[in-house]
């Protein structure tokens, strides 16, 4: 009886003593290197120079792997993050953050000579903004992307984005709104997104859309105005892993349009048929749909789009807004000019061979037979879809004009 008695104590002893071990591989916060921003731009050979013996011995680089680009890095500096808008972590004047640049012949090997200079173990968990230079993105982001998604530190949540002039430029800006470049070019993009002035493309998206055979991935495209702020200057569009285009502000709601992403955030003047003076037409919420058949061997496609909004403004007009015929005439208008600017759009992306709508997945998806057996490939549908006949039909409901409407 005893003895049964000593071996269920002992059970019991060695049952609880795993949760009494504690944290046993912790690592303290103020022991990491918090990086919150890379930048990656692409520097001439000649900056091997700079380059230590860290990850390989001078001299033996691979011929395929002469690129050299320079990582810029902007670290958390522990006690100096502002807790909040109208108070700050650390004491006044104080830069919250570090920035270092090293250069490597790829991302990782840049990321190791960085360790080599910085005291903590670097912690990508909190990297919440990545920019690539324009020059990077267009020659491709293979190898960024590879080196990201093998890391599983790095959140499918964080941003990518790609500046029209230098990378390191971005996250190291001042703005006046934030203590913080990176979280200050985050609020950017978060806004944006809630606004409906830019579509939820975060690493995530951008990922998936490059392993689509049928679809085409894209980023934010930005650039500093006057060294002060941060435009979102269209969509930075892809073929494969390379960037082959861009658009403009105005045509991140065209695709957002077309792709039905809501609320909508963009505007369009127009005039109307027959009246003089314009009207300022507001989006609010959108529907679309893409439909497609086979003709002749080549897919059809048909882009259908159905607008809602209301009238923000009318300017030096006479016309009744009370009246529904008037409206009828501004619905059409606004309507048909959109459908130009979109096909415009597809038009552009299709020169390219750039389908970031993601026509050929509706082709794999309702036509698989026509797909096995005429595409395949991503190849041949990057070169397939530069053919294909694509129309935009709009439709446009206004639903209010405001208070003022004599």
């Amino acid at each position: 009886m005893q003895l049964g008695r000593i071996v269920k104590v002992l059970s019991w002893v060695f049952l609880v003593i795993p949760f009494l071990t504690g944290c046993w591989d912790r690592l303290e916060i103020e022991e990491r290197a918090v990086v919150l921003a890379i930048a990656i731009d692409e520097v001439k050979p000649e900056a091997a120079k700079e380059e230590r013996d860290v990850s390989h011995l001078s001299g033996e680089v691979p011929q395929s792997q002469k690129r050299m680009l320079r990582l810029t890095v902007q670290i958390a500096v522990p006690g100096r993050i502002p807790l909040g808008p109208a108070q700050g972590g650390g004491a006044s004047g104080e830069k919250p953050v570090w920035i270092l640049d090293v250069v490597g012949h790829t991302v990782e090997d840049a990321i190791y000579n960085l360790q080599q200079e910085v005291a903590d173990r670097l912690f990508l968990g909190h990297l919440r903004v990545i920019v690539v230079n324009e020059k990077v993105a267009r020659k491709g982001l293979q190898n960024m992307n590879d080196a990201f998604r093998r890391n599983p530190e790095i959140r499918r949540a964080a941003w990518m984005v790609i500046s029209k002039g230098e990378a390191a430029d971005i996250i190291k800006l001042n703005p006046e709104l934030e203590r913080v470049p990176a979280l200050y070019l985050l609020t950017v993009l978060d806004g944006a997104v809630k606004q409906g002035k830019m579509p939820n493309a975060f690493l995530g998206v951008f990922w998936s859309a490059l392993t689509s055979k049928g679809q085409e991935a894209y980023l934010p495209y930005v650039e500093i105005q006057e060294q002060k702020s941060i435009l979102l200057a269209g969509l930075a569009y892809f073929r494969g892993d390379k960037m082959v285009g861009t658009t403009t502000p105005l045509e991140i709601g065209h695709f957002m349009a077309m792709k039905g992403i809501n609320p909508g955030g963009y505007s369009a003047l127009s005039d109307v048929p027959g009246e003089s003076g314009a009207v300022l037409f507001i989006s609010s919420d959108r529907t679309a749909k893409i439909e497609v058949e086979i003709k002749n061997g080549l897919p059809h496609a048909k882009v259908k789009v159905h607008i809602e909004g209301d009238l923000a403004e009318k300017s030096n007009a006479q016309f009744n807004l009370k009246d529904p015929k008037t409206i009828a005439k501004i619905e059409k208008r606004i309507g048909t000019k959109a459908g130009k600017a979109f096909e415009e759009l597809i038009h552009k992306t299709q020169k390219q061979g750039s389908d970031i709508l993601g026509i050929g997945e509706i082709v794999r998806g309702k036509h698989s037979a026509y797909w096995n057996q005429s595409i395949k490939t991503m190849d041949k549908w990057q070169e397939t879809y530069k053919e294909i006949p694509v129309r935009a039909e709009v439709t446009i409901s206004i639903r209010r004009v405001g208070m003022k409407a004599e």
